[in-house]
């Protein structure tokens, strides 16, 4: 332990910074909410379509997109994604976190009225350039208002090298 010590208080200013600057290419979280102030239905659709989240509270890094709703992992790492939906019965409620255009997990509502509410999360490896967002199943719908109840968020839980070899 004082030998780590020691090696830490040799540090150059520049090596600091140096560290600080590499660290801060891995800070990547964003979290958003659907509207930006309005209160309505989005939906129901014959087809998915993907939301956008426009009403971004954090975007460190920059990766998430709030004009298309994509978020596109800047480097290689183990992600965590949140989303949450809200509806009004007796439409259900379906938004789903895919990646690269394939289904991943899915928040489910449905009740024949009042208010209904869903969640659901993943960890997920994803490789530069992979892309991750949330639609809305076909013919279900999701309301939001100012008090922003529909949200997608997510952050870098740790980056992977290259020659990282992920197990399933």
């Amino acid at each position: 332990m004082n030998k780590k010590n020691e090696e830490i208080s040799n540090l150059t200013l520049s090596q600091v910074e140096e560290l600080r600057k590499e660290n801060r290419d891995r800070e990547i979280a964003f979290s958003a909410a659907l509207t930006l102030s309005s209160t309505g239905h989005i939906g129901p659709f014959p087809t998915e379509i993907t939301l956008t989240y426009k009403n971004v509270f954090t975007n460190i890094g920059n990766a998430y997109n709030p004009i298309t709703g994509v978020f596109t992992a800047p480097l290689k790492g183990a992600y965590m994604f949140r989303i949450s939906a809200t509806g009004n019965g007796p439409t259900a409620a379906s938004v789903f976190i895919s990646k690269n255009g394939e289904h991943v997990v899915i928040a489910h509502g449905y009740q024949t009225q009042g208010v209904l509410n869903s969640s659901n999360g993943v960890v997920l490896i994803l490789e530069v350039g992979d892309v991750v967002y949330v639609r809305l199943g076909s013919g279900t719908r999701i309301s939001d208002s100012y008090n922003n109840h529909n949200s997608f968020s997510g952050y870098l839980l740790f980056p992977l090298r290259e020659d990282d070899v992920c197990r399933m």
